[in-house]
């Protein structure tokens, strides 16, 4: 199972590699177009700017939950053992899983909305912009799953032991 979660861990990353350098094409298009008459002004440039951000920053956030390197607020006290290290990080874990359930369900409302519609510059059907939405919660799904093991892992080495002992 861990080598299918590394599968789609690298797949994001190269989809998210994919997405920045399309980004630099239209918004690259769009200064030159803005400051020189050496191009015209396109329209279609800006819309997608805007759908390649949108799935950047979706993919983006959930590369970030699988690598631990999502903002979060230290607002319990710092565990003295090991085990209170993985309750703690279950906790933040819960929070995620929570935000992705959250993002599943009604995100899939929002696709669904968006396959009723399409772009009024390129024609591309809005699903394929909303769906980035559940696709994350999918995504923050699978991660989070994977560090609550990873925690209760830890829990039953470290039941006991300093933290520093690990």
């Amino acid at each position: 199972m861990r080598k299918l979660i590394d599968w789609l861990y690298r797949g994001l990353q190269g989809l998210l590699t994919f997405l920045i350098a399309i980004l630099i094409l239209p918004v690259t298009m769009q200064i030159v177009a803005r400051f020189t008459d050496l191009i015209p002004n396109y329209i279609w440039t800006e819309e997608m700017a805007r759908f390649c951000l949108i799935w950047i920053i979706m993919l983006g956030a959930s590369v970030a939950v699988r690598d631990g390197t999502h903002f979060d607020v230290d607002v319990l006290p710092h565990p003295k053992t090991v085990a209170g290290l993985a309750l703690s990080r279950m906790v933040v874990h819960g929070v995620i899983f929570l935000v992705a359930l959250i993002f599943l369900a009604f995100g899939w409302r929002f696709a669904m909305f968006g396959y009723d519609q399409s772009s009024e510059l390129t024609g591309i059907n809005m699903i394929t912009i909303h769906i980035a939405w559940p696709f994350a919660g999918f995504t923050w799904v699978v991660f989070t799953l994977e560090k609550f093991y990873d925690d209760l892992q830890l829990m039953k080495k470290g039941k006991g032991a300093a933290y520093g002992a690990v």
